[in-house]
């Protein structure tokens, strides 16, 4: 879906589909996961599942460890990853879960997240 930035709807998560060649994003009610509701982490499972190594994923600043576990399914699938560094983040817990779990691919400072996207996404 190039060209589009999508967020979730407060209260549903997010999820990634496939069918054939197109993806497409649904959202659907769900229990909270990593005590979130919309939870990163059910958004990157289904990138990992149904994009697998033509995604790319970043996580940022936050509390808690939402989307550590599925950066790390997104990594594992053969998708690029990136997690903000310690020193741009306002909060660290989420990119540090992300790291300690071996789910980054880079760790950068925000400033260059968006280039590296780029990079990613062009190679």
């Amino acid at each position: 879906m190039p060209g589009r930035v999508l967020i979730a709807p407060g209260g549903l998560h997010m999820l990634l589909q496939r069918s054939g060649a197109n993806y497409y994003v649904t959202v659907k009610d769900g229990p909270p996961v990593c005590r979130q509701k919309p939870s990163v982490e059910v958004l990157f499972n289904s990138v990992a599942k149904y994009a697998a190594a033509n995604a790319v994923g970043a996580i940022l600043t936050g509390m808690g460890n939402d989307g550590a576990g599925g950066l790390l399914n997104m990594r594992q699938s053969g998708a690029h990853t990136i997690a903000e560094d310690e020193t741009s983040c306002v909060v660290f817990g989420m990119p540090k879960e992300a790291i300690d779990r071996g789910a980054a691919e880079k760790v950068v400072p925000l400033s260059d997240v968006a280039k590296t996207l780029i990079n990613f996404a062009q190679h």
